[in-house]
């Protein structure tokens, strides 16, 4: 029963590594970009050590559109909190709708129809 939330665990673990992968060098604007890059890079394998693993059990319990949704779902709520406590951005009202709506994909893809 635990098993089908391992994929998710991983999931998340992968997706903090690829926010910092794909945002986290924003901080370091005057650092030059064969440099972020590399570096994003390393940071990017370590990400799909967690996410290959995690498509592959979660696709036991889940479809291909299933995970690909709950991928989304946990880069949302991933990214939300990165860009408020890392980058120090402000979450506006509008951003929040536009995740709402984001998440109604949950229902349309978990419905049995």
């Amino acid at each position: 029963m635990y098993r089908q939330f391992l994929p998710i665990l991983l999931l998340t673990i992968s997706n903090i590594f690829m926010t910092f992968a794909w945002y986290g060098h924003l901080k370091y604007k005057n650092t030059a970009l064969w440099i972020v890059v590399l570096v994003s890079w390393s940071i990017a394998f370590l990400e799909y050590c967690f996410q290959v693993p995690a498509n592959r059990i979660g696709h036991e319990f889940f479809s291909a559109a299933q995970l690909k949704t709950i991928q989304e779902v946990i880069t949302l709520v991933v990214f939300s909190v990165f860009s408020i406590l890392y980058l120090k951005e402000e979450f506006r009202w509008n951003y929040l709708v536009g995740f709402l709506f984001i998440i109604l994909a949950v229902f349309f893809i978990f419905k049995k129809w």
